[in-house]
């Protein structure tokens, strides 16, 4: 019934297309974050092809665009779309926006997006399997763990497998066929939701290019490393295409001592096709088609080590994860319709559908003992310490391990319609949106797993029954409405916006056929407020409600998240110079955290949401860039620096292993005090290098106040990587890649289960070239 609901809704939001002819929008046409704000020459379009100039109105506002036009869009010199915060560039936005373009993607070459997303201020991350095939992304102090409390998008469609229903993201494209990444805090994220409170992350794939061009990325290195990534476009004057492929592989840069396979590979897949259909009374309309296709193999493990083994030899892998391996494939169709009204209007419609199927057979724990106690010291060492060990003279029939496979099959689909609108009046210029999401994602859950003895290296099947312990379902039906206006006069801007969300949820749990139901209504307001002091400087400042939707499967005592955000700061930008400073105070109403198995929680919590009441997160975000010009060379150089404290204001106890007992005043788990990542770089048309370091500091693994070398906390971390290139003949170009150049080990998560290494040093060697 719900599938239907959302096709009447479809319909609904197509034909209202006709009906708003007469409506106006602000097109698009200036960087989202970083770029200074500069009128780009358009390309020479095809006949048919409506290229539009820039606006000449002269306001900003922090409302990013959901994408970018597959066809009219300009490009720049580095190859990367235009970005815009409703018409305007970042340097006068109010709200914090930043984008990571194709240019500073390609020189570090990073296929890790802890890495990538390292470059921009409030954001971090927890390591888990150091090379980011499940990220876990916190943005300005909400939790980390699978990335669940960040609002995920690709193209400006939720890509997440079930974002509302089980929000944390299993899934996340690979970072390398991206050709700019988005980043929006503040205000800026009531546009998009369900998570409102730290903000939203929005991956933007390859357009099709206007003319016959196509690219080819070859790269081998240490550990069995192979990146193959291959793609290929053109356009005439009614449409055009572009098909790319990605695969990417390793052999595992861990050691398992009886020599099996702990490597992973992934491919993915993307054909994009556009199409101009012929005009109507006018008006352009062009329809974009994007498939893609994905799939992984990764003999990946939630088992870490215990510190004493860690610090003797930090890349061992116990004998006990010798089975673990995720397999999952997914299939993606979006529909995108783009119609230009009157020169100053635009009504963008996309129907989006996610299939997602998944199965991670591993180790969930000893049978009657914590793993994550006995590889943390909580329980006494003994005999499971020497038998996850290989200790041949550990006793096997001690303890049996649990292994098992949890399988997930998820549905994310939906429509949304964003009507753009760019009217002036009485001197006053405005930017209006007004969007409509109507979303349905699912989630079925199978669990299981079997007793094995671990017998002289080998996991042997116990004999007993195969125990199922968790079989159920959940879904969620979601309506979210959002209006914003950037109301600009002479230097000053002002942008009210709201947001309205009415989730309607169900879960079913099929082992003692017991089902719940709830609904969830929130009106998320906000405004933020840009003031121009010169052409180059300015203050921005913004207040917004926060919010995180409950999940399925929680009694009705749960409640969602809700908080009320505050930022201000300065913006300074000329030229190739751009600087900023943001402060930010995050005041939570009630905090709250989805129990999941990467967090370390129990087979009878997993899933369950958990209340912590009142907390405060404040800090500050210190954000530089600039592209010195010295003859023929050019050196960039950019500074992201994040100050953070986060507090609990509420005591409680909670089965929440990263929470437990609570006081007043305790510090809330996986926010780094300290996060800085500086980046220099010596380029020249015969070649370059650049250099990228980052410190991170210790994050305690559990709540508390004790000081961070009294409890489970990571270790201070500085690792610096360098790449280099030298252009070949041609269009070929020779790059080096070197990650972690003083190949030091830290401790970098004890989460789910032990203490996990961040990569060792790691050499690779690739040949890029475009045609």
């Amino acid at each position: 019934m719900r599938t239907i609901n959302i096709c009447v809704g479809v319909a609904a939001l197509l034909g209202a297309q006709s009906s708003l002819a007469l409506a106006q929008d602000a097109a698009s046409g200036a960087d989202a974050g970083t770029a200074p704000d500069a009128e780009v020459p358009a390309l020479q379009a095809p006949a048919r092809v409506n290229v539009a100039a820039p606006l000449p109105l002269p306001t900003p506002a922090w409302l990013p665009t959901l994408s970018p036009d597959p066809i009219s869009t300009p490009t720049k010199s580095d190859g990367a779309l235009e970005v815009t915060v409703v018409g305007t560039s970042a340097a006068k936005t109010a709200g914090s926006a930043h984008v990571i373009k194709t240019k500073q993607l390609e020189r570090l070459n990073y296929d890790d997006p802890h890495a990538v997303l390292a470059q921009i201020p409030g954001v971090y991350s927890r390591g888990e399997d150091g090379v980011g095939l499940r990220p876990n992304i916190g943005l300005r102090g909400v939790n980390p763990d699978r990335s669940k409390k960040v609002t995920l998008m690709e193209d400006g469609v939720l890509f997440g497998p079930a974002p509302y229903s089980a929000p944390a993201a299993y899934y996340f494209p690979l970072i390398t066929r991206m050709t700019q990444v988005k980043v929006i805090k503040g205000p800026g994220s009531i546009s998009f939701g369900p998570q409102t409170v730290g903000g939203a992350i929005d991956l933007v794939t390859r357009s099709v290019p206007s003319l016959m061009s196509g690219g080819l990325d070859l790269a081998l290195g240490q550990y069995g490393y192979g990146k193959a990534h291959v793609h290929a476009g053109s356009q005439d004057s009614r449409g055009g295409y572009v098909i790319e492929g990605v695969h990417l592989r390793d052999d595992g840069f861990k050691e398992l001592p009886n020599g099996t396979d702990i490597g992973f590979h992934r491919n993915e897949w993307m054909f994009k096709g556009v199409y101009k259909l012929n005009p109507i009374a006018g008006h352009d309309s062009t329809v974009q088609v994007k498939l893609t296709y994905g799939d992984e193999v990764s003999n990946e493990t939630y088992v870490g080590l215990s510190d004493a083994d860690f610090r003797r030899k930090p890349l061992l892998r116990y004998d006990a994860t010798q089975l673990d391996r995720m397999q999952w494939f997914r299939t993606s169709a979006v529909v995108r319709h783009e119609l230009q009204l009157s020169g100053k209007a635009t009504l963008v419609t996309s129907l989006y559908r996610h299939d997602l199927e998944r199965s991670w057979r591993k180790v969930n724990g000893f049978k009657n003992a914590s793993l994550f106690d006995v590889l943390t010291g909580a329980e006494p060492p003994g005999s499971r310490n020497s038998l996850l060990a290989g200790d041949p003279n550990a006793d096997p029939s001690i303890d049996s391990l649990l292994v098992g496979p949890n399988q997930r099959t998820f549905v994310s689909q939906g429509a949304q319609t964003i009507l753009r609108w760019n009217p002036t009046s009485g001197g006053v210029a405005h930017r209006f949106e007004a969007g409509v999401r109507l979303h349905f994602d699912s989630i079925a859950r199978r669990h299981s797993e079997d007793e094995y003895f671990l017998v002289s290296g080998q996991l042997t099947p116990a004999g007993t029954p195969t125990n199922v312990t968790a079989y159920n379902r959940a879904s969620s039906l979601a309506t979210a409405v959002h209006v914003t206006n950037a109301m600009t006069w002479r230097g000053f801007t002002a942008t009210p916006g709201v947001r309205l969300e009415v989730i309607d949820s169900t879960y079913s749990d099929l082992k003692v056929a017991q089902e719940n139901t709830r609904t969830q209504t929130a009106v998320l307001p906000g405004i933020g407020f840009y003031q121009a002091l010169t052409e180059s400087l300015g203050l921005l400042a913004g207040v917004h409600r926060g919010f995180s939707p409950a999940v399925p499967g929680n009694d009705n005592l749960s409640s969602a998240e809700k908080s009320i955000n505050y930022e201000g700061g300065a913006r300074y930008a000329k030229g190739a110079l751009q600087a900023e400073i943001i402060g930010y105070y995050n005041d939570y109403e009630n905090l709250t955290d989805v129990c999941t198995q990467s967090s370390g929680c129990s087979e009878t919590d997993l899933d369950r949401q958990f209340d912590a009441g009142k907390a405060r997160i404040y800090g500050v975000e210190v954000f530089g860039r600039h592209e010195q010009r010295i003859g023929r060379l050019t050196l960039p150089v950019t500074l992201a620096y994040t100050r953070t404290q986060a507090k609990f204001s509420t005591q409680f106890k909670s089965d929440d292993p990263i929470f437990g007992e609570v006081e007043i005043g305790d510090e809330i788990p996986y926010v780094p005090r300290h996060l800085l990542n500086a980046g220099l770089g010596l380029e020249h048309s015969r070649g370059g290098v650049n250099i990228a370091a980052t410190y991170v500091s210790a994050m305690r693994e559990k709540a508390g106040a004790q000081p961070l070398a009294q409890v489970l906390a990571t270790d201070r971390q500085f690792v610096a990587d360098v790449s280099a290139y030298v252009p070949l003949y041609g269009s070929w170009l020779l790059y080096a890649n070197v990650r972690n150049i003083f190949n030091e080990a830290y401790i970098v998560s004890r989460r789910p289960f032990g203490a996990r290494p961040n990569i060792p040093r790691w050499v690779q060697l690739g040949l890029r070239a475009t045609f």
